[in-house]
């Protein structure tokens, strides 16, 4: 059996809970998950996922105001101004 080590680390216990009954349905434990997490970081040399701000600009409403906006200036709908230096 390979050499081994622990990780401690801390997680809210309904989140622990919630995680453990997924990877239960899907065969795995959490440490497996762990693992597999770990072996696609190294991998990858990324996180295997998006990662995305909890910031206002990338709320849904605000991307659906953009696009819109972006769809009248495509359609003409819109006014050129001079970059105004500050």
């Amino acid at each position: 059996m390979a050499k081994v080590n622990t990780v401690t680390m801390r997680v809210d216990p309904e989140l622990k809970h919630n995680a453990e009954k997924l990877c239960e349905s899907m065969g795995l434990t959490l440490s497996t998950a762990y693992t597999m997490f770990l072996k696609a970081i190294v991998r990858t040399r990324s996180i295997p996922f998006p990662i995305v701000a909890d910031e206002p600009f990338y709320s849904e409403e605000n991307q659906m105001h953009l696009n819109a906006a972006i769809s009248r200036l495509e359609a003409g709908q819109g006014k050129e101004h001079e970059l105004i230096d500050a």
